[in-house]
């Protein structure tokens, strides 16, 4: 896993993106109000869920798949909005839809690059496997492929991932099309947006994590108005999350994933050990180690097992969401724009 290069970079170059809708226009009624404030509730709930007892169990693949599940839960919540908005897309404002568009296909980028990255980090497990077994016999030569084996896992988990390192771009270029479109003469389209801004924030946060998680270069800071009611909850688990961040990033750890820093415990532990093992005092201390070690492993194992479905039902809610605004567009012949986010030539669908 590469180290932290650029740990303090930020994901603003073109300023912050979050700018708070105006509150001039027109004026949102009671019942639209209701819904929006119970909406934004259940947000608020998930963010305080996320929000760890300790910070030991920020970066554990636990805590990354409740963020996952947190993620899938209120995109979903977008979707149930907008069906108690009666807002059908045909009334979309066209701003609105390249925006959804834009965002949805880094959202998918962003989930195939985590999904690489797992799945690289379970091919280790089978390296971690071998290790295990020929650390079951008390033969020299079994020993010497243990650390073979156990070297090649090391080098494996260490070497980079081109797809995760692109993941500081593309958040970059989902950040720089956050800027939430002004809404004048809809008063549902001013909930819809203010809703979609708070799932926004709870996304880039949780990718952004994530990048720095299995790179090792990444992390941001978004400044979110305490004008939303989510606001303090959501600065709280910010603070704590990033500082945990650093203060892994600074202290030359191996990895800053928690359940691949204990493997990586016992494995350290593991190489005297194996070399001086003589008589029967050192080999109980080589068995309570490889123990451990197994333990650590099928934890990993367990982890990234959970992680990468919540990644991959991630995905599918993304996706489900998008085919499901194109087939609206094309029965409702309604104009968008090819190329998302660049040409801006005008294509009918039909």
């Amino acid at each position: 896993m590469s180290r932290a290069q650029d740990a303090n970079r930020s994901f603003f170059p073109f300023g912050n993106p979050f700018r708070m809708m105006s509150p001039k226009g027109t004026k949102i009624s009671s019942q639209l109000l209701s819904v929006l404030h119970a909406f934004e509730a259940n947000l608020e709930e998930r963010l305080k869920k996320l929000t760890p007892k300790s910070k030991d169990e920020i970066l554990s693949l636990s805590w990354m798949t409740l963020a996952m599940r947190a993620l899938c839960e209120s995109h979903n919540d977008i979707k149930t909005l907008i069906t108690e908005l009666e807002l059908p897309v045909h009334d979309w404002d066209e701003k609105w839809i390249d925006v959804y568009l834009d965002i949805s296909v880094k959202l998918l980028d962003l989930c195939i690059a985590f999904s690489s990255e797992l799945s690289r980090l379970s091919h280790g497990h089978l390296l971690l496997q071998c290790a295990l077994h020929n650390l079951g016999s008390s033969s020299t030569k079994q020993y010497d492929r243990a650390c073979s084996s156990l070297d090649g896992w090391k080098q494996h988990i260490g070497s980079g991932n081109p797809r995760i390192e692109k993941c500081g771009s593309i958040l970059d270029d989902l950040l720089g099309s956050l800027d939430l479109p002004k809404v004048k003469k809809s008063a549902k389209g001013k909930v819809l947006m203010q809703a979609m801004y708070g799932v926004k924030v709870l996304t880039v946060f949780v990718c952004s994590v994530f990048a720095a998680a299995f790179s090792g270069s990444t992390k941001t800071k978004l400044d979110v108005s305490e004008i939303y009611s989510w606001a303090p909850t959501f600065k709280g688990l910010q603070d704590l999350v990033n500082e945990e961040i650093r203060v892994r990033f600074s202290s030359g750890r191996f990895t800053v994933l928690n359940e691949l820093e204990s493997v990586d415990s016992s494995v350290k532990e593991l190489y005297p050990v194996i070399q001086v093992v003589v008589d029967s005092v050192q080999m109980e201390s080589l068995a309570k180690i490889v123990a451990e070690l197994g333990r650590s492993t099928e934890k990993l194992s367990q982890g990234l097992d959970l992680l990468t479905k919540e990644v991959d039902g991630f995905f599918q809610v993304v996706l489900t969401g998008r085919d499901a605004l194109l087939s609206s567009l094309r029965s409702g012949a309604t104009v968008i724009h090819n190329n998302i986010g660049g040409n801006r030539d005008a294509q009918i669908l039909s």
